[in-house]
């Protein structure tokens, strides 16, 4: 782990705590400089920037050590996330029981930027789902079969539209947009794109997506446990 923060002015656990508290709660770059400060530490609102896309990466690959996989019901839908004033699209999905799958921003809605996320979503599970519930936007629908059938065994999965049962998915896109909701707009699409995926990971978190076991850090305090995580 000190080699991830080797060459830093401030101490590991201030980086992480910044890192940490910003993509989980309602704060600002200006927020987390006066509680810092509070503390003893002068701190520019640059800095922490730079370390949400210097580590947030880096965390995101550390924690995914420990990720349960998530089932093979999914539901799959789309939300808005305005960037440099324009919208851009994240796809998301979850499964139902509501654990989070996988995430991609796009700045297109079309068939090849969901179909970019369908082949994301099933490498990174390393499985294909057994049924795939979607809303009814036919684009969606095509780009799904599309990229089933690049897998021999894609046509034992069922896709499905159902507004009802994609509630799910709707209802957690308000955690993520709750946090984005605060930052005064996202500049540039690839910072957008890292810091999402920052944000994605706390929520992850939250909802007990890691098998931590191993670690001993059942039990542990947050500190310890994110400790325990970035050492391994």
């Amino acid at each position: 782990m000190d080699e991830l923060f080797k060459g830093r002015h401030f101490d590991r656990e201030i980086i992480v705590l910044c890192v940490r508290w910003y993509l989980r709660y309602k704060l600002s770059f200006r927020d987390l400089v006066e509680m810092m400060a509070e503390r003893g530490l002068s701190l520019a609102h640059t800095t922490i920037m730079r370390w949400i896309q210097h580590y947030a990466p880096e965390f995101e690959k550390r924690w995914n050590r420990f990720a349960r996989p998530a089932g093979r019901s999914w539901r799959v839908d789309e939300t808005y996330v305005k960037i440099k004033g324009r919208w851009t699209y994240l796809y998301r999905a979850v499964d139902k029981e509501g654990r989070t799958v996988d995430f991609l921003l796009r700045a297109k809605r079309d068939v090849a930027a969901a179909k970019a996320f369908f082949r994301l979503a099933f490498r990174r599970q390393g499985r294909l789902p057994l049924k795939i519930t979607l809303d009814g936007y036919q684009a969606s629908h095509r780009a799904a079969k599309e990229a089933l059938d690049e897998h021999p065994e894609g046509n034992q999965c069922k896709i499905r539209s159902s507004k009802y049962l994609n509630n799910l998915i709707e209802q957690d896109h308000r955690s993520v947009k709750f946090r984005l909701g605060p930052m005064l707009g996202l500049k540039h699409f690839r910072q957008a794109a890292t810091t999402i995926a920052g944000i994605e990971l706390m929520h992850r978190i939250r909802k007990g997506q890691f098998k931590l076991g191993r670690l001993g850090a059942k039990g542990n305090t947050a500190p310890k446990i994110w400790n325990a995580v970035l050492a391994v």
